[in-house]
């Protein structure tokens, strides 16, 4: 069961937009996460090796969110609300607490754009109020010539192989799924993309992973694919790097030596690593016409 508390804020104001999401705010409704994935960055040694155990629901969550967006309205200080940045907006507890939904109902209610960002099909049930907040908000003055509606929805994917998802992401709706639903979503007329983060080194960064990731995103119309390497954080046992290192061992015995040395000194992939990638992932870009930002 998870936990519950009450909250005194749930809006965050980013200190800058970033450039990627376009986060002029943050919401999470939820703390941790159910999804369980290895290379998740909020993993921490406070958290265990099971994120879900320490899964927390804000109880007056949609109260506070409703009088800090009327306060923000007010003054006319309407921005991109990231919903969600540290956990996803649809965990299996959502069917029960209906948090995101209820949010949604206060983000129209505001005007505020959002862009959600998940894992998860359970984004569909919502479609209705996140078509009403495309046609209704009112987006921040530098973005009303960028965007086409106050809506956007990314789908995270490290993988489309269901098998590498089940050891790196054993909580989270397989690729497959994930896939059929950010497909849905294109139909369904909303600006819609991909995170492409991270990139598993030697399993997902091939020369035939990538082309396959920027072969099926381009069919099915994906407006951005937005790629970054892996980072790893920390040595205790349920940090990123332990888990990520751990399951390569027992999964890719022969991957173990190059991951070893990878992050031997720090959390990145080296620099020479880097510079390749992001050559790569440009000329992939350049070669299917998929733009590496939302706008």
């Amino acid at each position: 069961m998870p936990k519950e508390k009450e909250v005194k804020s749930v809006l965050n104001k980013t200190k800058k937009r970033d450039a990627w999401f376009l986060d002029d705010y943050t919401v999470n409704l939820y703390s941790s996460c159910a999804f369980n994935c290895l290379y998740c960055y909020i993993r921490g040694s406070k958290y265990g090796f099971n994120l879900e155990q320490s899964l927390t629901v804000k109880t007056n969550a949609i109260e506070v969110l409703d009088r800090q967006l009327f306060n923000r309205a007010k003054k006319g200080e309407y921005g991109i609300i990231v919903l969600s940045s540290a956990t996803d907006p649809y965990l299996k507890i959502e069917e029960d607490y209906q948090l995101t939904r209820q949010a949604l109902e206060v983000i129209l209610k505001h005007k505020f754009p959002v862009h959600m960002i998940t894992k998860s099909c359970g984004i569909e049930r919502d479609f209705d109020l996140l078509h009403k907040i495309d046609k209704a908000a009112v987006l921040p003055n530098d973005l009303e010539n960028s965007l086409p509606g106050g809506t956007i929805i990314t789908y995270s994917f490290s993988t489309l192989d269901d098998k590498v998802g089940r050891i790196f992401e054993p909580g989270a709706p397989s690729p497959e799924k994930r896939l059929e639903t950010l497909e849905t979503t294109i139909k369904e007329g909303f600006l819609s993309g991909v995170s492409l983060m991270p990139l598993l080194p030697f399993i997902s960064d091939t020369a035939a992973s990538l082309n396959l990731f920027y072969e099926t995103f381009k069919k099915i119309n994906a407006a951005y694919v937005m790629p970054a390497s892996i980072t790893l954080f920390g040595n205790s046992k349920a940090d990123s790097k332990t888990l990520v290192l751990g399951a390569i061992k027992k999964h890719y015995p022969e991957l173990e030596n190059k991951y070893l040395k990878f992050f031997a000194s720090g959390s990145e992939m080296p620099a020479y690593y880097r510079d390749a990638f992001k050559t790569k992932m440009d000329e992939l870009s350049a070669r299917h016409q998929i733009r590496q930002r939302i706008i």
